[in-house]
């Protein structure tokens, strides 16, 4: 009968720890998704261009 060694079995512990770490990080960041898009409306991202909605509309006979 094969058995591991201490270093194998510490290591596969850590792995499993960082496997946890792991899919609770991506938990996290769907469940910030779906309640972004959930919220809805139109989100205008912070992309360092003119925004339309902030442009006051001129009037015509001006």
């Amino acid at each position: 009968m094969h058995q591991d060694h201490e270093m194998h079995i510490r290591r596969r512990g850590r792995n499993f720890g960082l496997l946890a770490v792991l899919l609770g990080f991506i938990v996290i960041i769907f469940g910030v998704t779906v309640v972004k898009i959930r919220t809805g409306g139109f989100s205008e991202g912070f992309d360092h261009v003119a925004r339309p909605a902030l442009v006051p509309i001129e009037e015509a006979d001006q």
